[in-house]
C-alpha cells in the first residue's frame, strides 16, 4: 500500500479520539484516524450509550410491575406485564447502530481519512495499521494517543462462561435469577439497579466498607435505601475468592473471616478499568508514565514531541466527555491555537436510582484545603416538581467559600438531576458566587429551584424550606 502522510494522527475512535479528529478536519487539518473497531469506542458501543438505554427499559418496566401489583400513588393499574429481552436488546443495538453510523458520517463530512485496523508505532512519527487488506503505513507530523480503557479482570474470576463483563450484561439473552455483582462502584451499581428492575435476585459484593468511594456518604445514602427497598443484598467489607468448584456459586469471605457462598447463574465483574498502553508499540517510544497511566501536562502533550495523549490512557476521571474535551482542545493546538486543559468543572454523573451529579469540590474536600465555606442544601421533598415526579428523594448541595460566596462545588442527588449537571458546571466554569445564582430566575415548576433555594440556604434566606 502507498504510505500516506498528514499533519494530524489519531489512534482511537472513541469519544476524544472521534472528537479531536472532527475539529481537526473543521479547522483545516490533514487528519487520520485509525480504529481497529466501531466509531464511538467504548462508550458509545458498550459503555455509556447502551447502559443507558438498559436502564431506561428496565426503569419503565419495573413501573409497570408495580402499576400491576397497584403500588401506584396515581392510581395508574397495568396488567400482567412482561419484557420481551430480545426486542430491548434490539432496541438498544439500533440507538448504538444509529449513532455510530453519525459519527462516521461527521468524520467523513470534516474531511478525515478513517482507516480501519490495529495500529502500531514504528517510531514517533511513523505508525502501521494491520488492516483487512495489508499493512498501511502511516507518517505524521503530530500523533494523539487516544486507545482508551479496559475493564479490569480478576485472576480468581477470569470472564467466561458465568463470569461476566460489563459488556456481556449489556447484551444478555434472559434476565438472570441470581446475579453476583463484583465491585459497588458506578459501573456495577448503575447495573445492579437495572436488573433488579428486571427481576434479578442481586447481591453485590464490596471490598471497601461502603458504595460509591468517590462520592461522599452523604450522597450516597438515597442510593444505599434504594438498593435495600429493590431486594438488592449489599455485603460491604466483603473480598471475593474465585467461583466454588461445580460452579454454582461465588465464594467470598467478610472482613471477620467468614465465608460466603452466593448462589449466582451470572457474575458480573465491575472492578473498574485499566487504560490501554500496551497493544500499540509504547515500547518503541520514550514516553514518561504515572503510574499506569500516560503523563500529560496541561496541553495533553506527552513527554515526546509531537505525541499527545487524551482520554482514559492519561488517568481520572476517566469519563467521555473528558476525553471530548481534551480531544477538541488538542485539535485547536495543533492547529496553532493557545489552549490549556483545566479540569475543575468536569462533571461526574452516577445514573443509579437515585441518580447522583458532582462538580468541583465536596465540604470535606473544601475543607481539607484550609478553607472556611458555607453550605446551603435543599431538599426534594420541599420542590414542588419533585413532588409531582412522585420522585423526592434527595436533594441539591452548594459549597462556596465563606468570604467571598464563589462557589467550590455543587453536589445532588435525586431523580433525573443529570439534567441539572450543565447548570453546576457552568456556574463552577464562569466563577459564579452565591448571589449569582440565587438571582437567577429559576422556572417553575422545576427541579432546579433547588439550585436556587440551596444558595439561598447559603446565603441564610432559603424561600421554601
Amino acid at each position: 500500500m502507498k504510505e500516506i502522510a498528514c499533519k494530524l494522527l489519531v489512534i482511537g475512535a472513541g469519544p476524544g479520539g472521534y472528537v479531536c479528529a472532527i475539529r481537526a478536519g473543521q479547522l483545516g487539518i490533514d487528519t487520520v484516524i485509525v480504529e481497529m473497531a466501531k466509531p464511538g469506542g467504548t462508550c458509545l458501543n458498550i459503555g455509556c450509550i447502551p447502559s443507558k438505554a438498559l436502564i431506561h427499559a428496565a426503569d419503565d418496566f419495573h413501573g409497570a410491575v408495580a402499576m400491576a401489583a397497584g403500588r401506584n400513588a396515581m392510581g395508574i393499574r397495568a396488567e400482567n406485564p412482561a419484557i420481551d429481552l430480545a426486542k430491548t436488546v434490539a432496541w438498544k443495538d439500533g440507538i448504538t447502530g444509529r449513532l455510530t453510523m453519525g459519527v462516521s458520517g461527521l468524520l467523513k463530512k470534516a474531511g478525515v481519512k478513517i482507516v480501519v485496523g490495529r495500529a502500531k508505532f514504528r517510531d514517533g512519527k511513523t505508525v502501521a495499521v494491520e488492516t483487512e487488506t495489508g499493512q498501511q503505513v502511516i507518517r505524521a507530523e503530530n500523533i494523539v494517543i487516544a486507545t482508551g480503557s479496559a475493564p479490569v479482570e480478576l485472576p480468581a474470576l477470569p470472564f467466561g462462561g458465568k463470569v461476566i463483563s460489563s459488556t456481556g450484561a449489556l447484551s444478555p439473552t434472559k434476565v438472570p435469577g441470581r446475579l453476583a455483582i463484583v465491585g459497588a462502584g458506578y459501573i456495577g451499581l448503575e447495573l445492579g439497579i437495572a436488573f433488579a428492575k428486571l427481576g434479578s435476585k442481586v447481591t453485590i459484593v464490596e471490598a471497601l466498607d461502603r458504595i460509591l468511594p468517590l462520592y461522599d456518604a452523604h450522597l450516597t445514602q438515597p442510593v444505599a435505601r434504594r438498593l435495600s427497598a429493590l431486594g438488592a443484598e449489599v455485603l460491604l467489607g466483603t473480598k471475593v475468592r474465585g467461583m466454588s468448584a461445580t460452579g454454582e456459586a461465588l465464594l467470598a469471605e467478610t472482613g471477620d473471616g467468614e465465608e460466603k457462598r452466593i448462589s449466582a447463574d451470572k457474575v458480573l465483574v465491575t472492578v473498574g478499568r485499566r487504560p490501554v498502553t500496551e497493544g500499540w508499540g509504547r515500547e518503541e517510544l520514550e514516553l514518561d508514565m504515572d503510574g499506569r497511566f500516560l503523563r500529560i501536562d496541561e496541553q495533553c502533550r506527552t513527554s515526546m514531541r509531537g505525541i499527545y495523549a487524551i482520554g482514559d490512557v492519561t488517568g481520572e476521571p476517566m469519563l467521555a466527555h473528558r476525553a471530548m474535551a481534551q480531544g477538541e482542545m488538542v485539535a485547536e493546538i495543533v492547529s496553532g491555537k493557545r489552549r490549556n486543559w483545566d479540569k475543575r468543572a468536569i462533571p461526574a454523573v452516577c445514573f443509579t436510582d437515585p441518580e447522583i451529579v458532582s462538580v468541583g469540590l465536596s465540604p470535606d474536600e473544601a475543607r481539607a484545603g484550609g478553607r472556611e465555606i458555607k453550605v446551603g442544601q435543599f431538599p426534594f421533598t420541599a420542590n414542588g416538581r419533585a413532588m409531582t415526579l412522585s420522585s423526592e428523594e434527595g436533594f441539591v448541595r452548594v459549597v462556596a467559600r465563606a468570604d467571598n460566596h464563589l462557589v467550590l462545588g455543587i453536589q445532588a442527588v435525586g431523580t433525573g438531576v443529570s439534567e441539572l449537571s450543565a447548570a453546576f458546571s457552568l456556574a463552577v466554569e464562569m466563577g459564579a458566587r452565591l448571589e449569582d445564582i440565587a438571582g437567577t430566575i429559576h422556572a417553575h415548576p422545576t427541579q432546579s429551584e433547588a439550585f436556587a433555594e440551596a444558595s439561598m440556604k447559603a446565603l441564610g434566606h432559603a424561600l421554601h424550606v
